[in-house]
């Protein structure tokens, strides 16, 4: 059985978890047949992954919550960058939100007018064609 020797420090493993979460929902809009981009960097644009159907482009910014209740509270970490969406990734249940950006420093998630989904790739792409 492989067994994983890498110690990795708080901050690192906290990055991984969010490289995680950006790398699963790039699998579920391939599942569905996207083109899915991933910019090298990332700095000041907001970008996380860019989808295209071939004529239209959308920039999305991945965002996990380490939280059950989906009336969390989120900020918006993106500002006024010119994003065309936003995934929430609950960390600690099966659930996400999928939604447009919103120009409030501070929003409940469950009220931002988003799509839930259970975090299953047909779930999630049902809830992308509903956006």
């Amino acid at each position: 059985m492989p067994v994983k020797n890498a110690l990795r420090t708080t901050p690192a493993l906290q990055h991984y978890k969010q490289v995680s979460f950006e790398t699963l929902a790039a699998s579920w809009f391939t599942f569905d047949g996207w083109e899915v981009f991933l910019p090298i960097i990332d700095h000041d644009m907001k970008t996380d992954l860019l989808v295209s159907d071939g004529n239209n482009f959308y920039r999305i910014q991945v965002k996990t919550v380490e939280s059950h209740d989906e009336s969390h509270v989120v900020e918006n970490k993106w500002g006024k960058a010119n994003i065309d969406y936003v995934i929430y990734f609950s960390r600690e249940d099966n659930w996400g939100y999928i939604l447009k950006p919103f120009m409030q420093r501070r929003k409940r998630l469950n009220l931002a007018a988003g799509i839930r989904f259970h975090q299953d790739p047909e779930d999630f792409v049902e809830a992308f064609n509903k956006i």
